[in-house]
């Protein structure tokens, strides 16, 4: 969301939650984190476990250093209250100050913490969760809110038909391709490590340029990408404009043979994480786990992003490595 704007309402932040998780949520708790006013934060998670989560949202709040924290279920009242009144109750007794605790049902609100009739009417307030000013300036600042949680998803689903068919034969290509490589390299690691820097380097400065790879090249990609010298080389290289390499994996991830989208997933999962976006960030990292349960690096991003560790501590943990070890 735009930096400068300036949230002056309970509509206002209503409508920013879906630009700032990327879809209109539904069946949610969604829990914002502010630091002096501004967000910081932002969780979501399915309503019917609220209530036996509730000392775990709070935990993942603790972690995020805020100073304040707004609570909205999304749904009926009967569904909506029982969740977010424990997770309040959870909230205060970390005394951690709830500025509100909201439901959404529709396009009306209700506040739990307000007792005025005059400013929180028993039929609720209505809002215009998709055409008020915060999101059409959201919008115009190049902002996306999906329908759903589920169109999320089917921007990460793989490729189908025709275009899979054409994937398998590239796959393939690339495995000979591969096989060929080694076969002939009087250094086989040390070939596959250079083979796998520059196909991870052209896809990257590909990208960064709007071009797209043609199925052989993304072929190549992940067969290298299973050589973990490979996938640890791409994984340095997630920085910098992060959107350009989230957009990256989200192609690769799609278009990668299923038994080969471990590493694709695990790091369009880091690249979502570092740039903010956890629901990507899980979806990406479920998708791993999926292809392969023991993926140890897709286990251990899964648990930073379940536990709600911020995505500064990564930055802070390689900014005190690059000191300790003198590099710039």
């Amino acid at each position: 969301m735009p930096s400068s704007l300036r949230l002056r309402s309970t509509a206002d932040v209503l409508g920013m939650i879906p630009y700032l998780l990327g879809f209109h949520p539904s069946d949610s708790v969604v829990l914002l984190g502010l630091r002096r006013g501004r967000v910081i934060f932002e969780a979501r998670g399915d309503l019917s476990g609220a209530v036996d989560l509730a000392d775990y949202y709070a935990a993942v709040v603790t972690r995020q250093q805020v100073t304040d924290v707004m609570v909205i279920g999304y749904g009926p009242a009967a569904a909506v209250t029982p969740g977010v009144l424990a997770i309040d109750r959870e909230l205060t007794a970390l005394e951690i100050n709830v500025l509100d605790v909201l439901r959404v049902t529709g396009n009306r609100y209700w506040s739990y913490s307000c007792r005025s009739l005059d400013c929180c009417p028993a039929e609720g307030t209505p809002f215009d969760p998709v055409s008020g000013p915060i999101a059409a300036a959201a919008v115009v600042a190049g902002h996306v809110a999906l329908p759903s949680r589920a169109a999320v998803q089917r921007r990460l689903a793989p490729v189908e038909g025709l275009a899979r068919s054409d994937m398998r034969r590239a796959t393939a290509r690339a495995g000979r391709r591969l096989g060929e490589l080694i076969a002939v390299a009087a250094d086989p690691p040390t070939a596959v490590f250079a083979a796998g820097a520059a196909a991870v380097d052209g896809a990257i400065d590909r990208q960064r340029s709007s071009g797209q790879l043609d199925n052989d090249e993304v072929a190549w990609l992940t067969v290298l990408l299973c050589h973990l010298v490979v996938r640890d080389h791409a994984w340095e290289r997630v920085d910098g404009d992060l959107n350009v390499h989230v957009a990256l994996w989200i192609e690769v991830l799609r278009r990668a043979d299923p038994e080969l989208s471990a590493a694709p997933a695990t790091l369009l999962g880091f690249a979502a994480w570092r740039a903010g976006d956890g629901v990507i960030a899980s979806m990406a990292l479920e998708r791993a786990l999926a292809a392969d349960p023991d993926y140890a690096l897709a286990r251990l991003l899964a648990e930073a992003v379940a536990g709600g560790v911020p995505p500064e501590a990564w930055d802070a943990a390689r900014r005190g490595q690059t000191t300790r070890s003198g590099r710039v």
